[in-house]
């Protein structure tokens, strides 16, 4: 079947040189590549994040954004 795809013009250049070492047309190469990624498996962006409909939520002033302001903020229930 034939299609038409926009290719960034330096990647189209690498898989044609890559075709021509392995001795194999641009079309074959690009079909072998494409079976290739699709038998991977799919990677999830990272793990998920539980989150809670209730409760009082963070202490006022601790910045969540900022490492620092959590651990000092779990060290001082340490003491």
């Amino acid at each position: 079947m034939r299609t038409t795809v926009s290719i960034d013009d330096h990647l189209l250049a690498e898989a044609r040189d890559a075709a021509r070492q392995y001795g194999t047309s641009l079309g074959q190469f690009v079909e072998r590549a494409l079976r290739r990624e699709l038998t991977m498996p799919v990677q999830q962006s990272g793990p998920e994040v539980p989150t809670f409909s209730s409760g009082s939520g963070p202490r006022p002033g601790i910045d969540l954004r900022s490492n620092r302001a959590l651990a000092e903020y779990l060290d001082e229930d340490d003491t």
